[in-house]
Parts: structure tokens; sequence; C-alpha cells
């Protein structure tokens, strides 16, 4: 019976592991929390969104960070895969909006049980590994502090380093650096973004509009979602998956526009501007928006108006109705930089894939060891797509570290 240490209890992990034992081997998993899956408990806000209801082409064309290399890991073990998977251990899904998979019950917590249960036979300790030893080439063992464990394989499912707090402290990219693995030093992804608009609309939450992105005159990113403004910038779906896409430095070079609204094009909206000021055509120009936009927006459309918020409606030109049109189809934004890596919902960066069989996930430079998850220089945008990136590197890993004779 093969023995393998898989290091590391989260998404990746726990299937890497579950896999593995299924398949005949002894597993050992560490992991340093005391708790297993911690990340996966506060995904989703505490929901969970655990995969995403689409084909594989799809889920590839959401992948950001090196597509190609999940192709076999994905199509062995898809999100329908994964949806049968916690379906057949009495987890009922439902798909939302964007296709976004959940449990039914809306509790993270079913699907960490349910990946605990599938990882339950194996050996499970909360020691810390501190090192993988290698001899002529491959692994051997590990070490806990300056104690040995043998192995004949090791998984590294460390996740990456956003939320330190769950255990993601970068461990697993040290253990691959030191083994001589190329390293992509790693960057907030899916991350909150900090702006220097003093806007002053901390807690205003935007529903049914556009947010781009362009960069040198061209458009990086535009997608009709909802989006916050926080104390320190904005934040919301909108925000997070234009984060992943804002890969060239700085953030600064970037810039950023809302379309309040997207459903009216500027004739549209300037007919439906007309109607409002018709209707309140003997009021202050500053008292004749609020059926159009949110009550704390109207001031700073205002100012960028130009137009006085005294002028009378009646008073006020096609010109400057056309200025009032424009800022309200492109509000804008000046994004400085993106929040800290501990903020991120992912890590982007990781063990270069150069260096990883995509379909076994073994490394290339040290036999009988392998990478699964957040660890791997692999990462999507939001909607499911990186809990299905840990699921399917997890799962080739693990039958892959099972089934390799030694």
């Amino acid at each position: 019976m093969k023995s393998i240490a898989v290091i590391g209890g989260g998404a990746a992990g726990l299937m890497a592991a579950g896999t593995a034992k299924e398949n005949g081997s002894a597993v050992t998993l560490f992991e340093k929390n005391a708790k297993l899956g911690r990340k996966i408990a506060i995904t989703g806000k505490g929901r969970c969104n655990v995969t995403n209801n689409c084909s594989e082409n799809e889920f590839l064309a959401n992948v950001v960070t090196n597509p190609r290399f999940m192709y076999s890991a994905v199509s062995a073990f898809s999100p329908a895969d994964v949806m049968d998977f916690f379906e057949s251990r009495k987890v009922p899904l439902k798909t939302e909006r964007g296709n976004r998979v959940f449990p039914v019950s809306d509790r993270a917590y079913d699907i960490v049980d349910a990946l605990g249960a599938y990882a339950s036979k194996c050996k499970i300790t909360h020691e810390v590994v501190t090192k993988i030893s290698v001899s002529d080439g491959s692994v051997n063992g590990v070490y806990v502090k300056d104690k040995f464990y043998p192995f004949d394989a090791v998984i590294v499912c460390t996740g990456g380093v956003s939320y330190p707090l769950t255990g993601s402290t970068g461990d697993g990219l040290s253990f691959a650096s030191e083994l001589g693995h190329t390293v992509i030093p790693p960057r907030a992804a899916l991350v909150p973004i900090e702006t220097d608009d003093r806007y002053e609309l901390a807690g205003l939450s935007l529903k049914n509009v556009t947010l781009t992105v362009s960069r040198d005159g061209k458009t990086v990113y535009s997608e009709l979602g909802e989006m916050l403004f926080t104390h320190f910038g904005i934040s919301g779906p909108l925000v997070l998956t234009a984060s992943s896409l804002m890969k060239q430095s700085p953030v600064s070079s970037y810039k950023m526009s809302i379309d309040l609204k997207p459903a009216l094009d500027h004739q549209s909206l300037d007919k439906r501007i007309i109607s409002d000021f018709d209707k309140y055509k003997n009021k202050n120009f500053g008292n004749a928006l609020g059926d159009l936009l949110p009550i704390r927006l109207i001031p700073l459309i205002i100012g960028m108006s130009k137009i006085s918020e005294y002028k009378k409606v009646y008073a006020i030109t096609k010109e400057e109705r056309q200025r009032l049109v424009s800022v309200i189809k492109a509000f804008p934004i000046s994004p400085v930089s993106f929040r800290p890596i501990d903020e991120a919902i992912i890590t982007s960066g990781g063990v270069s894939v150069k260096e990883i069989n995509p379909k076994t996930m073994e490394s290339k430079l040290v036999k009988n060891l392998y990478f699964a998850g957040e660890v791997i220089d692999v990462d999507a945008l939001t909607g499911g797509f990186n809990l299905q990136i840990a699921f399917s590197t997890g799962r080739a890993a693990g039958l892959a570290a099972s089934e390799q004779d030694y």
C-alpha cells in the first residue's frame, strides 16, 4: 500500500486526500489549523459558491492565468462532476445568477462537512510540516520540526497567501522554491480597489450598473452587475472581477467608469431626462434628479455636469443636458492601488505551471511530488471557478499519486 502525505486541509487537500484514500493508498493529511476547510467556510459570504454550472469550455474561458494548463484536469473532473460529487453525498445544490452553484441550505459548512467526511478515513494530524525530504530526485518523506516521517509521495495543497488567518501563509511556495521550483511572485487577485476619489459614498451599493476598465485606450473589462463604495474606494462582484484582469502596473494606469443607466443608450437617456425635466420644469435642477439617481450620487453628478443646482429646470440647455447624460453614462473612478493581499479572495502567482505535469499535477523536477489548488500559478474570475480549480487539480493529484509505481 502506497503511503501519501497531503499537506493542507482545504478544498484541494481534502479532495486529494479523499481521492487517494479511495484509490487504496494510506493517506496522512497534515492541516495546521484546528479545523479543516477554514477558507471554504467563509467563501461566498458563508454560502460557498462551490462551482459554476457551465461547460468545460466556458470554465476555461473564465480562467485568467494559464487556462490551457487546466484543460486535462477539468476534462477529467468537470463542474458537472463536482456537482454530482456533492449531491451524491447528500448536499443538494442550486444554480443562481451567472450559473453560480451553492448548497440549497446556503451553508458553506455543508460543503466542508461533505469534504471532511470524504477524507475521514485518512489519518488527520494538525502537526506542521516544516520540510519536504528528497533523495535521489524523488520525495521520500516530510519533516515535522526535526522528526522525519517517510512517505512514497507528497501532495502540496497549502493555498496561496490570501486570507492568512485561514492558514494560507505561503508554506507551499517556500517548499517549492527550496526544491528548485520557479515560483511566480504572488499578488492579490479578486481584491477591492483603493481610489483617490473622495466621494464620501461609503456603503452605497449600486445594482445593474456597468463597470468599464480601460488602459491605453483599450477596454480591459466591461460588465453589468453590482458594486459597492467603501471608505477606501470600491468593492463588490464587478470590482473583484476587474481586479483580476488589471495585471499591468501601476494600477493607476487604468481608467474606470460606471454606466449608471446601462439599459438606456445616450439618446434614450436624454429622452428620459427630458421627461423628468418636463415633470419638474419649475424646480431647481438640484431637486429634479430624484427619480433617476440614488440620492447620495446626485450632488456629485450635479458637480460633474457643471450645471448650477439652483438653475431652473426649464432653463437648462440642450448642451447642458448632453453633459449630464455623459456623466451618468460614464461616472469616473480613479484607481490607485489594490487593497493588501491578505484581503484578497485568491492569490495570483505560485508554482510555475511549466514545471508541473498538467494531467497528473506531478512536479517535472522532483519525482512523486505533486501540487494542487491555489499553490499553482492558476487563477480565475469569481463565480465558483477557483474552487473548481482546487477540486479538479486535487482530484488529479490524488489519483496520480495513488496509482503511480514507486
